[in-house]
């Protein structure tokens, strides 16, 4: 192995992952590449497990699966398990983390923005906080979904369609700009 490839603890983002239903085994098999701490609620735990990946940690109310050795088990007690796997990623100084899920609920995330950086894979959609004067290339024709209400939004590159999203104009620069500290936006994979 060359010394390039070298991964520093928790450099890279960790993983936790909610739930794989409707999930590319191709995606997973990215974010995993460079071996990220893998943090998963029990029933994905399982799945994970027969599908021979190792899971570092589990978070759960209750934890009956059969898992490999050496693995972490957190219990919540009454704190929502995602809660609970953020706050155990964040303290543990984890400075990223993607999180594979099929159901999103944008308030869930919202009081870890400031304290780890947040990808939210679902499906075929990438969903991530940004901040005023975002701004980011992407070729013409490319949906972006802006799913944070927010009523002063100006966007430039992009076109506001019926069913809410926005579509870029052309090859180049969409930008974001609004009042508030944050707002989360989608983005096909």
């Amino acid at each position: 192995m060359s010394s390039h490839h070298v991964i520093r603890e928790k450099q890279e983002p960790a993983l936790l992952v909610i739930s794989l239903i409707n999930f590319s085994d191709e995606l997973l098999g990215q974010l995993l590449e460079w071996s990220p701490t893998v943090v998963a609620l029990p029933h994905a735990a399982e799945e994970l497990n027969s599908l021979g990946i190792k899971v570092d940690v589990v978070v759960g109310h209750e934890v009956t699966a059969h898992l490999q050795e050496h693995v972490k088990l957190i219990f919540t007690g009454a704190e929502n398990p995602i809660a609970a796997a953020l706050n155990y990623l964040a303290n543990e100084g984890y400075p990223a983390v993607n999180v594979v899920t099929d159901d999103v609920e944008i308030n869930q995330y919202e009081q870890f923005i400031e304290r780890i950086n947040l990808v939210i894979y679902s499906g075929t959609q990438k969903i991530y906080p940004v901040s005023s004067g975002f701004s980011k290339w992407k070729p013409a024709g490319e949906r972006v979904r802006i799913l944070s209400l927010c009523a002063d939004l100006q966007t430039t590159g992009l076109l506001a369609q019926p069913d809410g999203d926005h579509i870029t104009l052309a090859d180049g620069l969409f930008s974001l700009t609004f009042t508030g500290p944050y707002l989360f936006i989608a983005e096909e994979l």
